[in-house]
């Protein structure tokens, strides 16, 4: 059956060759043939249940994350339902929010291809399974999140680009954030450069003034190594009968000008008023914008979590019916009608200056509004995990068990208490802590969350002259018998581990057989493309929302 449907699918649609290879020249997008490219998208993943609201993501500006999520390009049969549409709507890329990197793509991602659309691929996961902006770090349990889903799809021709974050910064509060952002497109572009890829590695910023402009001369400020490939921007501004000016759109292209990188509109379209007419499309593509702008995506195909914004409503006893609406058909009437201009030609482009990064402090904005910058030039080093692995084997004398570890509820709560204990001993947890706004990091802050715990389980432990009762934490915890037992010892240990550490270098793949517990089978069926957040990130948020506290100076 699956066989029919995608051979019924490609008879709806013309044969392709394989999909020339995008690179970036300048601030444009070329072809193999140096031919301008633009992208012409929409928003293609289903909306995951919403989770219960936390303190810490309150005081940042909201927006409660899903608890699950669908990967779109790991179901077969649904790829084969949508793919006459999305040819039909004139699309040639789509923008997939969360992957699963344990289960396969192949069907999905080679019917995408011999259809022309390339694929924007975030590599975040729900529940704060990205860089957290109540708590930010960036660590080696993130890193691997993230080169492992790009080891999943390295071999597919139609990955147009990475994003290592989408949204993350959105008040003035959270800008401390951005050097984790920047510090992990530095190494995912080392990562992908290392495996020969050409995919592009980008962010998505919110459209808010207060944030924006600095957001993105952060993220492409110094040198190319350092910054984004691509930058895009989520933008609802342009409603129903808006032109260039009534919607701003002049000003954020104006803003973007001298963006050194490619730019797009990640996400577009109106959600404040119905019916959307996606005027704007004519606008997006023509000369006024084309200079500064990459085309855009439309947001979504599927219903998100604004209702009535779909394109499609999805229907039948296993969603195999797919009913267009209205909306459907002004898109792709508008992307049916722009001729973009091809210039300048890639052997005319060149590439922009990399500005200097933001000054921190207190500034106005270009709206002449009052805003402050939190964010250090100086950026998290490169986590890798070889340093964590000998620390917790050699270096700390009371580990967390299995029990705890595999639990990011206790994991949390000990990292909080522990903490907690050594402050009332006149220790701190600043070896293990990262701070985007001073720009000092603790020498174990790029180490996953249970190395951490180990850290100050075996420092408290050390101090209590290795009591028995001090390794416990309610039988939380165990002594480490293969670490040395005077304090003196763990600690030369401890500087061998760190002898070979590089502040700055290209990350590693993950050791063979290395697996995150996604709750899923591995399968390709409606089960395992439904996954609960993976356990790696479930870590990475409970930690940072629990354990923040401690951990961020």
């Amino acid at each position: 059956m699956l066989g029919r449907l995608f051979a019924l699918a490609a008879c709806a649609l013309p044969l392709a060759s394989a999909l020339p290879k995008i690179h970036a020249k300048g601030k444009y997008l070329y072809d193999e043939s140096g031919n301008r490219f633009y992208i012409k998208g929409v928003a293609y993943q289903e909306a995951g249940e919403l989770g219960p609201e936390t303190e810490a993501n309150a005081a940042n500006g909201g927006y409660p994350e899903p608890t699950t999520y669908i990967d779109p390009l790991a179901l077969p049969t649904s790829c084969a339902r949508d793919l006459p549409y999305l040819k039909q709507l004139g699309v040639n890329a789509v923008r997939v929010y969360s992957v699963n990197s344990q289960l396969n793509h192949d069907d999905c991602m080679k019917a995408l291809n011999d259809a022309g659309i390339y694929t924007i691929i975030d590599l975040s996961l729900p529940l704060n399974g990205s860089i957290n902006r109540a708590a930010p770090s960036w660590t080696t349990n993130l890193q691997e999140l993230y080169t492992d889903t790009i080891d999943a799809f390295a071999k597919y021709e139609n990955v147009l680009s990475f994003n290592v974050a989408n949204e993350v910064i959105n008040l003035p509060n959270n800008t401390h954030t951005a050097p984790f952002i920047k510090a992990a497109a530095r190494d995912i572009k080392a990562y992908l450069k290392s495996k020969g890829s050409s995919a592009l590695v980008g962010y998505s910023t919110v459209d808010a003034s207060l944030i924006r402009d600095n957001v993105v001369q952060y993220l492409t400020c110094d040198k190319a190594e350092t910054s984004v490939d691509i930058i895009g921007l989520n933008t609802y501004r342009w409603c129903g009968s808006d032109t260039i000016s009534s919607s701003g759109y002049d000003q954020i292209t104006e803003l973007f000008r001298n963006t050194p990188v490619p730019a797009y509109l990640s996400e577009f379209g109106c959600q404040k008023e119905l019916p959307r007419l996606f005027t704007e499309v004519a606008a997006m593509f023509s000369d006024a914008m084309t200079p500064v702008w990459s085309g855009g995506v439309a947001f979504s195909y599927f219903k998100a979590q604004i209702p009535d914004f779909e394109l499609v409503t999805l229907s039948g006893s296993n969603n195999e019916t797919v009913t267009t609406n209205d909306d459907f058909t002004r898109l792709q009437n508008a992307y049916a009608n722009v001729s973009p201009s091809s210039s300048p030609s890639e052997s005319s482009a060149t590439q922009p200056a990399y500005p200097s990064c933001p000054t921190q402090g207190d500034q106005t904005t270009s709206t002449g509004a009052a805003t402050t910058w939190l964010a250090s030039a100086n950026l998290p080093p490169t986590p890798q995990q070889s340093v964590c692995d000998c620390l917790s084997s050699t270096a700390f004398s009371c580990n967390a068990n299995s029990h705890a570890a595999q639990s990011p509820l206790i994991l949390g709560a000990l990292l909080d208490y522990g903490c907690s204990l050594l402050g009332q001993a006149s220790m701190s947890c600043d070896p293990i802590s990262e701070n985007g706004a001073t720009g000092v990091y603790g020498k174990y802050g790029f180490c996953d969350p249970v190395t951490k715990l180990n850290y100050v389980l075996s420092s408290w432990f050390q101090s209590q002259n290795r009591a028995i009762d001090a390794c416990s934490f309610n039988n939380n915890a165990t002594i480490n018998t293969g670490a040395p037992t005077s304090t003196s010892e763990l600690n030369d240990n401890a500087a061998k581990c760190l002898a070979g550490f590089v502040p700055t270098s290209t990350p590693s793949a993950p050791a063979a057989g290395s697996t995150h517990n996604t709750g899923s089978s591995g399968s390709n069926g409606a089960v395992g493309a439904m996954a609960h957040f993976e356990w790696t990130a479930m870590l990475v948020g409970v930690v940072g929302v629990l354990g923040g506290a401690a951990l961020v100076l």
